[in-house]
């Protein structure tokens, strides 16, 4: 442990402008260690956001969002509509535990109670689950959204610009919509990821409020497994933005796309990198990967993960909620503690990123 925090941080001490990237798979303490390491070293600090929802966060600081919490649609929500997303392999136990099954005082019936519509470009494993599967045209979820928005405000669609479905079928959708009781949206990668990206979100989004003039309606990202919400939420209190930090001149900025993790990587303005969780790693392009191979990199992974590469030094840290304690942050930003079940005498990554700070 000696010489590999030694090394690491003589890596870091002589680095001009290093990366710091992931903390999807830490803990608050080690995002809180991460941003501290960051500012002592004026660095770049990025978390998965911006390879998966950066599109996202960015359409809610433009229009913001009406949400809700994952009990709220446990307890309320008697329609629940998933829009690019695939919940019964990406999140299993979701419909079970918070959006299809769960009986309450309002939903008493629980499943029967509810209607899930699916919204995607081709039938998935949810949408064989699903009360109805709403099959759309590649690249037309904007104008399916700006259509629901006409219909809202009693207009009809323009009839040259093509919607992806059938006018009917987009007409029952946004009757369902205004006359649930409790409705939610849940949206996942492919619709942050595809098409016009941060603007279809932000029209999703202001659907929604608009629906409010007419029911409780709500929004929700379905996020990537791990703590990624607690990684932008770390960052928002300590730094004042959620992803793509940087501290080069003394003070955070924030800029996706000039300071994210792929780009800074891609253009090879990196010198060394600390990633925390190499298996993000497999979320970035073909060319970031490859210029990550031939940087010095500084990695903290879990006992079970295999670093894809050869790092510099590589650091076997304990698994939060197994053998430490420690805060992670639901998709629903709610934050859970978590408890040790295990002893161990592997260090925790914050204990470990706390450490470097000192040596470097």
């Amino acid at each position: 442990m000696e010489a590999a925090l030694n090394h690491a941080a003589d890596i870091l001490r002589t680095s001009r402008n290093p990366l710091i990237y992931g903390l999807s798979r830490s803990s608050t303490p080690g995002q809180r260690a991460a941003v501290a390491l960051a500012e002592h070293l004026r660095a770049n600090i990025d978390t998965t956001a911006s390879v998966c929802h950066g599109p996202s966060i960015m359409a809610i600081q433009q229009v913001g969002e009406a949400t809700c919490t994952l009990g709220e649609v446990r307890t309320r929500a008697d329609l629940v509509i998933f829009w690019g997303a695939n919940p019964a392999e990406s999140h299993p136990r979701h419909l079970e535990r918070y959006s299809g099954d769960p009986r309450s005082e309002f939903l008493p019936r629980g499943r029967a109670d509810r209607t899930v519509i699916v919204i995607d470009t081709k039938p998935t494993a949810s949408s064989a689950l699903a009360d109805e599967f709403v099959q759309i045209e590649p690249e037309c979820d904007f104008d399916l959204i700006c259509a629901l928005r006409c219909l809202l405000r009693g207009a009809e669609p323009p009839t040259h610009i093509p919607i992806g479905v059938p006018l009917p079928v987009l007409r029952d959708l946004a009757r369902r919509m205004t006359e649930c009781r409790y409705g939610v949206v849940f949206f996942g990668l492919g619709l942050a990821q595809r098409g016009r990206g941060h603007l279809t979100v932000a029209a999703l989004l202001q659907l929604v409020a608009e629906l409010n003039a007419h029911t409780r309606f709500s929004a929700r990202r379905l996020r990537i497994p791990g703590d990624v919400a607690g990684a932008d939420s770390v960052l928002c209190w300590q730094t004042g933005f959620p992803f793509a930090v940087n501290f080069s001149r003394g003070y955070p900025r924030y800029n996706p796309g000039e300071f994210s993790a792929d780009s800074l990587l891609a253009t090879r303005e990196v010198d060394a990198c600390v990633i925390v969780g190499s298996e993000s790693t497999e979320l970035l392009s073909d060319a970031a990967r490859r210029v990550l191979q031939e940087l010095p990199t500084i990695v903290l992974d879990y006992p079970h993960i295999a670093t894809p590469w050869t790092p510099a030094v590589r650091f076997t840290t304990a698994v939060y909620g197994i053998h430490a304690a420690g805060t992670a942050y639901r998709m629903d930003e709610t934050p859970i503690p978590l408890r040790s079940l295990l002893p161990s005498d592997l260090a925790t990554d914050a204990e470990v990123l706390h450490e470097l700070l000192v040596r470097s």
